[in-house]
């Protein structure tokens, strides 16, 4: 044992690269979180085009609409009794009209 034990006796090289080894990658990992969060949080703060929802629909009489959906050139109403409307954007007339069925 030293005799002086003020003066820390010389790490081993393998101890020395071993040590800057793990700070070098814990640095890299915090760098990398990091960049990760704040390619995240920018990536959510992105405006996206909004669009707008029709004035008015006017649906079939006796349907109930029970969900709504919508593209840039079409829009479609989900009724009741299982039926899918289909609507023009631009003109707001119906285009389609889907019968939904469940299979046995």
């Amino acid at each position: 044992m030293d005799s002086n034990p003020e003066i820390p006796a010389e790490e081993p090289a393998n101890l020395k690269f071993l040590r800057r080894l793990v700070t070098t990658l814990t640095a890299t990992m915090i760098v990398g979180l990091v960049v990760m969060i704040t390619l995240v949080v920018i990536r959510l703060n992105a405006s996206t085009p909004q669009l707008a929802l029709p004035d008015y629909i006017t649906l079939p009489n006796g349907t109930r609409a029970t969900a709504f959906t919508q593209t840039p050139s079409w829009y479609a109403i989900v009724t009741a009794d299982d039926r899918i409307l289909i609507f023009n954007r631009d003109s707001g007339e119906l285009t389609q009209d889907i019968r939904v069925t469940s299979r046995p």
